[in-house]
């Protein structure tokens, strides 16, 4: 074992076309540790999404969605999964003004490191299946939120008449005004 055939770092080789015994690394390999390379990467506070939204994307997230945030997000995202029922901590409802108003790079961030009881993800979910939750997940918080004024006549009509609707809009910011 003290002598196997080996190269020296830099040496010339004549087993590989180009000479080098010293291989370059695959197209697309990012450094240990420098997510910040990967074009798909924001900051936490950033609130750009560097993905077109598509149907095909935001199906994408929901089945992703429904593979790994439901057993404890719950299928509205409101925390209310099957894991909090076993009597682990209940994770955050989405519907939340904090959450509604959190910028998309705080969703990338909190599945990428994890963030408080919730585990990092960034070795099971691939930064484009990630963007692809966070559009699903904004669309869960639309679908929970909608302004009664923003109803059709016949959706009113369908409501509860018994049950509380607070009108909600949204300002030019984006922050929700009652």
């Amino acid at each position: 074992m003290a002598n196997q055939p080996r190269y020296k770092p830099l040496a010339k080789s004549d087993y590989f076309d180009d000479g080098m015994s010293a291989r370059q690394p695959v197209a697309g390999t990012l450094p240990q540790g420098r997510m910040d390379l990967d074009p798909l990467y924001v900051p936490a506070a950033s609130n750009t999404f560097p993905l077109p939204l598509t149907p095909e994307l935001l199906e994408r997230g929901r089945e992703r969605y429904n593979i790994f945030c439901t057993p404890c997000h719950g299928q509205l995202g409101d925390g209310n999964g099957f894991i909090p029922t076993r009597g682990f901590r209940e994770p955050p409802t989405f519907h939340s003004d904090r959450l509604r108003n959190a910028p998309l790079g705080h969703f990338f961030d909190v599945i990428s490191n994890g963030f408080g009881a919730m585990p990092d993800y960034a070795s099971q979910i691939p930064p484009r299946d990630r963007w692809a939750i966070i559009a699903y997940i904004r669309a869960l918080q639309l679908s929970q939120n909608v302004p009664v004024a923003k109803l059709s006549t016949e959706e009113r009509e369908e409501l509860d008449p018994k049950a509380v609707y607070i009108y909600m809009d949204i300002d030019a910011e984006g922050n929700a005004v009652k």
